[in-house]
């Protein structure tokens, strides 16, 4: 594994510590957690490479249960209350929309949280090659789907985080 993605690999189990441990988090300290964070994971996973992949196609396996998922967002959604909700700009049916569309902070962190969980998941005990094989899949995944949900919940974070 490269440093890079050793290091994307550490900030997805900081990540998703501090989902399964906000219950016990100040609504500001869960946010300045978040802001820290999300932008480090983005950039990490931006540079990931597929050096050492095999190619067989490999997917990281859906190891997180629906309840797990579940917990995370319901603690997210009761520890920011009702500025879990905001406005989303950037979904597809905006476009063809009057109205507004309304998003979840907790949906979209717990989306997020389902991805490096089931990433943590696959490279624990992993060999490399696997583990590289991991790395593509999650790059491959950032690309075509996470990025978006990444940005799209920092601006209500950070919009919630300056309203203290």
């Amino acid at each position: 594994m490269t440093n890079n993605a050793l290091a994307f690999t550490a900030l997805c189990n900081e990540y998703c510590s501090a989902c399964e441990n906000c219950a016990t988090m100040q609504p500001r300290d869960f946010a300045v957690t978040m802001l820290r964070l999300l932008p480090r994971i983005y950039i990490t996973a931006s540079d990931l490479t597929d050096e050492g992949a095999l190619d067989d196609g490999y997917i990281n396996q859906d190891a997180l249960e629906e309840e797990i998922y579940d917990s995370v967002r319901r603690n997210i959604e009761s520890l920011l209350g009702e500025d879990d909700s905001y406005l989303e700009v950037f979904m597809n049916d905006m476009k063809y929309s009057d109205t507004p569309i309304g998003a979840s902070i907790a949906e979209g962190l717990a989306d997020l949280f389902q991805v490096f969980y089931n990433y943590l998941e696959t490279v624990r005990d992993a060999t490399d090659d696997v583990a590289a094989s991991a790395i593509v899949a999650v790059k491959e995944d950032f690309d075509s789907y996470w990025s978006q949900i990444l940005c799209n919940v920092l601006r209500p974070i950070n919009s919630y985080y300056h309203s203290f």
